[in-house]
């Protein structure tokens, strides 16, 4: 197997430096030809890393954080982790970059230093949400706001690919997020959408409501970034309430307590599989090279996971 460097940004979680590279670690275990380089500051890094058997790094002095503007970071900010690691991916010294810092910063970066694919109007953040069966592909959940209808038919296309390549499915089901699946349902920039998608020759399902997102009727969800983002925050929270609705009960009474006990492997799966930490991160789709986006709380499990989709991203061509 061929070496597949990755670009860490040490700096951008939430746990802290000891998550990425415990992540990165444990990542190492599993795929023997992965190797890491930390961007970061040096001071942080290297006593990490040092203790996990690593050695490469770069010193990245500065941090951009949340509440910045992503652009104005972006120029001032030269010498961050972001930037810096960006560039080595740019420059080919890497085959991915994966970090947990800004949304806006890292797709500021992203878009400027690696660039789009030809004809690509925005790149799109893209994450997998456990369905009925399988994974549904969200697509665009946050790096934009305010998408044309052009854009929505470039998400699809893009969610098509990924999920071709990656996830092995054959002609992917396409559905666009509506208020109602009827093909006049929507404002107006849903409506052209649906159009567009309808002669796009990809394998368009047509409309979706959000109680079907997760039904497993479609591969890939299509929508803005603002409401992709509030659904996928939306879905986090419930399944985290969920889950310690379910533990209250089932601790309620001794006879739940045994039945509780007599199902404890198959909630473990299920708990598993409603946990984002085990889909790792989010790709930009559409630009030259790969870059995931790991969620700011990531832990060294979402860590080594979003490492994990980079290489599989990377080994798919």
């Amino acid at each position: 197997m061929d070496k597949i460097t990755i670009a860490l940004d040490a700096m951008g979680c939430d746990h802290g430096v000891s998550a990425v590279v415990q992540g990165a670690a444990d990542a190492k275990k599993i795929f023997p030809f992965f190797e890491p380089v930390f961007f970061g500051h040096e001071d942080e890094i290297k006593p990490e890393i040092e203790k996990n058997g690593f050695e490469k790094f770069v010193h990245a002095p500065t941090i951009i954080t949340p509440d910045e503007s992503p652009t104005l970071a972006f120029r001032r900010k030269k010498d961050s982790s972001i930037v810096m690691g960006l560039k080595y991916v740019k420059e080919g010294s890497a085959q991915g970059f994966v970090s947990a810092g800004s949304t806006g910063a890292l797709l500021t970066g992203a878009t400027v230093i690696i660039g789009r694919k030809p004809g690509i109007e925005r790149p799109a953040l893209g994450t997998l949400l456990p369905a009925k069966k399988g994974f549904v592909l969200l697509m665009d959940c946050g790096a934009n706001m305010d998408c044309k209808p052009s854009y929505l038919a470039q998400f699809a296309q893009l969610g098509s690919e990924y999920m071709q390549k990656c996830m092995k499915i054959d002609a992917p089901r396409i559905g666009l997020i509506n208020v109602g699946t009827e093909e006049e349902k929507g404002n107006a920039a849903a409506k052209e959408a649906h159009a567009l998608l309808k002669a796009s020759g990809l394998n368009f399902a047509g409309n979706i409501e959000g109680r079907e997102i997760l039904s497993g009727e479609v591969d890939v969800a299509v929508c803005d970034g603002f409401t992709g983002n509030v659904l996928l925050k939306h879905t986090e929270g419930f399944a985290k309430i969920l889950m310690s609705m379910i533990k209250e009960q089932l601790l309620s009474s001794t006879i739940s307590k045994i039945g509780a006990l007599l199902a404890k492997g198959a909630f473990a799966k299920l708990k598993k599989r409603v946990d984002y930490r085990e889909v790792g991160g989010a790709p930009f789709l559409g630009l030259n090279q790969i870059v995931i986006k790991a969620h700011g709380s990531s832990d060294a499990l979402a860590i080594k996971n979003a490492i994990r989709q980079c290489i599989e991203y990377s080994q798919s061509n």
